[in-house]
């Protein structure tokens, strides 16, 4: 369904701050610099805030309310660890995170160091030498970083060690006025929009009847441990999660598959054993109440996100989610539309007003 594009809810402090937190390396388990820029937006729009022993951050309003409601995003980006450190001064990796092995020749990327940032190049054979029929194919036993030096010694005076940690570099952008393009969409993009509900309730002087545990997650990229810990902290009654989903509409994908999803078209709603239907039920409701598009999805044993800690979390939290339709993920050009991104926060936003206090979601009562 095609209607009029509505006056944007972003303001330019939202705009500021989306290019400097998406901008901002944030790998996994190394996510504190990303979480400082995270938080200090956040803090006008919340009451206090607290950070856990791995970095999970998050931002609470009305603290002292028994009655608790999650809305939660990932901060971890994919990266690399340096693995292993030749003679002669290149460097072979392993993944920290889904890191995909075949996009990485040619790559620029950045090493992290005590010293600072080291930037290096994933190397590879040039096309005049590799013969044709029988030319590798990138995999993490022939991709490596070159750092310009000649020995192993050389690297390690830079700083460069074992276990320091490689990003890629490459920045925000937008396609056509209509798409935010770069890394690590996934799923910063999430924590951006978790943020803006809160500076929403705050200027349109909202007033929950719960407390609002506003969630910034570590490490969902190796096994959702940043949710699973603070799900066992908070203890919530109820967790709205928000990730991203595969645009299905471009070239090589399989909607039979994937399903059939469209950046434009607006979020989409998870359908699956995690998502607790009465949750469910009400996100559908404020989405056809305030004339929000959607799309749905169906997963099978698991969501694969963030929901499935909370949801399995503790006595078991009603959870639901919500997702961003993206283009070409786990790569450094990760597209969503710059209107979906509006109307997930909206979605959030007037879910949240619909719950009650010590809302009962049971089947049976």
């Amino acid at each position: 369904m095609s209607k009029t594009k509505s006056k944007s809810i972003l303001n330019a402090g939202s705009v500021t701050f989306l290019y400097e937190y998406l901008n901002n390396a944030s790998p996994t388990g190394f996510e504190s610099s990303g979480q400082k820029i995270w938080l200090n937006y956040l803090k006008p729009y919340i009451d206090e805030y607290f950070v856990d022993n791995y970095g999970t951050a998050v931002g609470v309003i009305n603290p002292k309310a028994e009655y608790k409601v999650v809305i939660e995003a990932h901060a971890d980006e994919i990266s690399w660890f340096v693995h292993y450190i030749t003679k002669d001064g290149f460097i072979y990796l392993r993944r920290n995170g889904g890191s995909d092995h075949q996009i990485a020749p040619s790559k620029r990327v950045n090493i992290h160091t005590e010293k600072g940032i080291v930037p290096a190049v994933f190397g590879w054979p040039a096309i005049h030498v590799r013969e044709p029929g029988k030319e590798e194919t990138p995999t993490l036993k022939n991709i490596f970083l070159d750092l310009g030096c000649k020995s192993d010694k050389e690297v390690e005076e830079l700083g460069v060690h074992i276990g320091c940690v490689v990003t890629y570099p490459d920045e925000l952008m937008e396609l056509n006025n209509r798409y935010y393009v770069g890394r690590a969409l996934d799923n910063r993009m999430g924590g951006f929009m978790i943020a803006e509900v809160a500076r929403l309730l705050k200027e349109s002087k909202t007033k929950l009847p719960f407390g609002l545990y506003i969630v910034n997650s570590v490490q969902e990229e190796v096994g959702l441990n940043g949710a699973t810990m603070v799900a066992r902290k908070i203890k919530p009654n109820v967790a709205i999660v928000t990730d991203v989903c595969h645009d299905t509409q471009s070239p090589m994908m399989n909607k039979i598959s994937s399903g059939d999803i469209s950046c434009g078209k607006g979020p989409v709603i998870c359908y699956g054993p995690a998502v607790q239907n009465n949750l469910l039920k009400l996100i559908l409701e404020a989405a056809k109440k305030n004339k929000i598009d959607f799309q749905r999805e169906a997963v099978s044993r698991v969501t694969g996100t963030d929901t499935d800690a909370f949801a399995y979390a503790n006595d078991g939290t009603p959870s639901a989610l919500i997702s961003l339709p993206l283009r070409y993920m786990h790569t450094t050009v990760e597209s969503v539309n710059k209107q979906d991104v509006e109307e997930v926060i909206k979605l959030i936003f007037h879910a949240l007003k619909t719950i009650k206090n010590n809302h009962d979601f049971r089947y049976i009562k």
